[in-house]
């Protein structure tokens, strides 16, 4: 199984995680997150961040989506 890399999410709603794991920026340039009834969107911004003595990718909140009934 490849290594995940964490990322950190930026904007959206309070509950969301400041960190997230992705395969690669390249095979996930967007993520979305489930929270009851919508999705939490992603995109990776182009740049990073340094958290926790190392650089991270920074993806920042885009959009939310419903889930169809």
């Amino acid at each position: 199984m490849p290594e995940m890399i964490s990322v950190m999410l930026t904007g959206g709603p309070d509950w969301a995680p400041e960190v997230w794991e992705v395969q690669s920026v390249e095979d996930e340039p967007k993520v979305k997150i489930l929270c009851g009834n919508a999705y939490e969107h992603f995109e990776f911004s182009g740049s990073c961040a340094g958290r926790e003595g190392e650089q991270r990718p920074v993806y920042r909140w885009c959009c939310r989506t419903y889930v169809a009934e």
